[in-house]
């Protein structure tokens, strides 16, 4: 592996621990979200005029990063495999290849394939300096796999088993078979408000924002650029 692809990779999986934490719930502020701005990959973007209307960044920030993803990753393309790949590496005690599946489609809103610096300085736009409502809409079309507007027991219990996958039998040693059911079964009685079998884009951000602890975790994600 050359010296720019290992660099380009390390700080993508900076970036995807740290996005990792905040879908989980679990993000801390620590160090590592200092070094933000290095973590995505670069390619000739669109014009900056275009970017900064379409994102919470200054023409000036975005030029630290653009400069920042060209020294790290100058072919600025990542496919879902390498995406998969980042993601084996940081969890090597489990199978993260279908959580980084979901995560990879959600950034790729294009849906072609490949994930560019304009795909993820959008998302990070969102997550970094969108209001809560922004940060919630994005997490929903995390969780609704075929983007039909709605959140079915499906759904969740594959996000939540791949989440299961991913950490690995080393960091839940006493997990029970059963485990994501319960999991979903907790999601579904907080967030189905009307009982009717999927949650919707208004019932998940009212339950998130009824939430102190994901309320608390999206306020982390502030002023990290």
């Amino acid at each position: 592996m050359t010296g720019c692809a290992k660099r380009c990779k390390q700080g993508l999986v900076k970036f995807a621990l740290t996005l990792h934490k905040l879908l989980t719930g679990t993000l801390i502020k620590d160090k590592a979200d200092d070094d933000l701005e290095m973590t995505t990959v670069c390619h000739r973007p669109e014009g900056l005029d275009q970017l900064e209307a379409q994102t919470s960044f200054s023409k000036r920030e975005l030029q630290v990063l653009y400069r920042g993803f060209k020294n790290e990753c100058p072919s600025g393309i990542v496919s879902e495999e390498t995406f998969k790949q980042i993601y084996s590496k940081f969890f090597p005690h489990g199978d993260a290849s279908a959580y980084a599946h979901y995560l990879f489609n959600a950034f790729d809103t294009g849906q072609t394939g490949s994930i560019k610096f304009e795909d993820f300085v959008n998302a990070l736009s969102i997550l970094l300096r969108g209001s809560v409502v922004e940060k919630l809409q994005w997490t929903f079309n995390l969780y609704d796999i075929n983007r039909d507007g709605y959140i079915s027991k499906e759904e969740m219990t594959d996000i939540v088993r791949a989440i299961y996958d991913m950490m690995g039998k080393y960091t839940y040693p006493v997990l029970k078979t059963d485990a994501p059911k319960q999991h979903v079964d907790a999601f579904f009685q907080k967030m189905d408000k009307n009982r009717d079998g999927v949650v919707t884009l208004d019932e998940f951000i009212l339950s998130c924002q009824e939430d102190e602890n994901i309320m608390r975790s999206l306020q982390l994600f502030e002023n990290v650029i």
